[in-house]
């Protein structure tokens, strides 16, 4: 936000089916979570992603959710250094999104993977943070190296209580060293609120729309904003 900078990007998983047209996130992926393919679908995501962003400059980042059952599944630690591999992407520029449900599970193999990573260099970064209902229990369980706060809060940004909560998260992100980026920014008002109070990075349309990768190269390369100047 303080620079106004193009830092990374979060790969969004879209399925468009031949027969039934857009299928929803919120549909396919509990689907491929049920029946185990989300294994599968999340290696791949991995590659695509990492692949994707090798191209990039070298300081932009590339974050990807992944599943408590990828997590668990054994093998996802040799699938995300697989990808790096063959990527070239650094481990430094990869986030690997997880939500509260990951940390819920206390089992030595989500503990051991996620630290496994992280001694890799590889960011993980707690998505959709104050939705749950413990989340200062799980920085302190795992450290995280991100916290994102949730669009919910932002959209109600201009609400006195919601606007207090807000700032919270980010002077704990402060104290304890951990990037604060805020979700589902819309507007320039949202954005300044958010610059005031010390967050340090944004996503969500004011800044860019969901774009494909050969989009955000051609962006990238000719030095234009994916949606807003400066």
């Amino acid at each position: 936000i303080p620079s106004g900078e193009v830092v990374g990007a979060e790969a969004l998983m879209r399925w468009h089916s031949p027969t039934r047209g857009r299928v929803s996130p919120d549909d396919f992926i509990p689907a491929a979570e049920e029946t185990g393919l989300i294994v599968q679908l999340g290696d791949w995501a991995l590659r695509k992603a990492c692949t994707a962003a090798a191209g990039w400059p070298h300081a932009m980042r590339i974050a990807v959710n992944v599943s408590a059952v990828q997590i668990k599944s054994g093998t996802f630690a040799r699938s995300v250094i697989a990808a790096l591999a063959f990527s070239g992407v650094p481990a430094d520029r990869l986030e690997l999104e997880i939500t509260e449900t990951v940390l819920m599970d206390e089992s030595d193999t989500v503990l051991k993977t996620l630290g496994q990573l992280r001694d890799l260099g590889i960011r993980i970064a707690l998505d959709d943070f104050g939705t749950g209902y413990s989340s200062l229990g799980y920085l302190r369980r795992f450290p995280v190296d991100k916290i994102k706060i949730d669009r919910s809060f932002i959209r109600d940004i201009d609400n006195r209580d919601t606007a207090a909560i807000v700032r919270a998260v980010i002077g704990l992100g402060a104290q304890l060293g951990i990037t604060v980026t805020a979700e589902g920014v819309e507007t320039e008002a949202q954005l300044d609120m958010l610059r005031e109070a010390g967050c340090v990075e944004a996503q969500g349309y004011l800044i860019g729309v969901p774009s494909t990768a050969a989009e955000i190269n051609r962006l990238l390369r000719t030095g234009t904003a994916l949606r807003r100047s400066g």
